[in-house]
C-alpha cells in the first residue's frame, strides 16, 4: 500500500523566513509548535491558547484554499487538542476523503480513537500506517500498546 508523505504537527516543509510572506497556514504551524513545547513544560492553559490561535488561522486558510489534507489534518489536531473530539474527527475524516493514506491524519485520528476508547478504529489507522516506515506508525503503536499495558 502506498502512503502519501505529509507532515505531522510541528514539522512542515513549508517554512518561510519572512513574516511578510508567511501564510496563515505557516503562522498556524508556528503556534502549534509553540503549543507543543508549552505542553511539554506542563503549561496547558497557555498551550491551549496557542492551539486556539492556530485553529483560527487554519480555518481562515481552509476558506482560502479548501480541501487541503494538510490543513484539515492540523484543523483536526488543534480542534482535538482543545478538547473538541467530535469536530476534530470531522476534520480528519474530511481530509481522509481527499487523501486516505495521509500519514498525519491517520496517526492523529488513531490517537483520537484511543482517547475516545475506540481501540478497534485506532488499530485500523495503525494498519494503514504499517508499511510507511515512519515515526507516526511507531508513535501510534506506542500509544495503543500503552493503553493495553495500563489495563493489566
Amino acid at each position: 500500500m502506498l502512503v502519501s508523505q505529509a507532515y505531522s504537527a510541528g514539522s512542515s516543509s513549508n517554512d518561510s523566513g519572512s513574516s511578510k510572506t508567511r501564510t496563515q497556514y505557516d503562522m498556524a504551524l508556528s503556534h502549534i509548535k509553540a503549543a507543543k513545547k508549552l505542553e511539554e513544560k506542563g503549561k496547558t492553559m497557555k498551550a491551549n491558547q496557542k492551539y486556539e490561535k492556530a485553529q483560527k488561522l487554519l480555518i481562515k486558510s481552509n476558506k482560502k484554499k479548501p480541501d487541503n489534507p494538510d490543513t484539515l489534518n492540523y484543523l483536526g489536531f488543534t480542534t482535538r487538542k482543545i478538547g473538541d473530539f467530535e469536530n476534530g474527527e470531522k476534520y480528519y475524516l474530511q481530509g481522509l476523503k481527499i487523501d486516505p493514506t495521509h500519514i498525519g491524519i491517520n496517526e492523529y485520528l488513531g490517537e483520537l480513537y484511543v482517547a475516545t476508547n475506540r481501540m478497534d478504529l485506532a488499530k485500523e489507522r495503525l494498519a494503514i500506517l504499517m508499511n510507511c516506515n515512519c515515526k507516526e506508525y511507531t508513535d501510534l503503536k506506542d500509544i495503543i500498546d500503552g493503553v493495553k499495558e495500563s489495563k493489566y
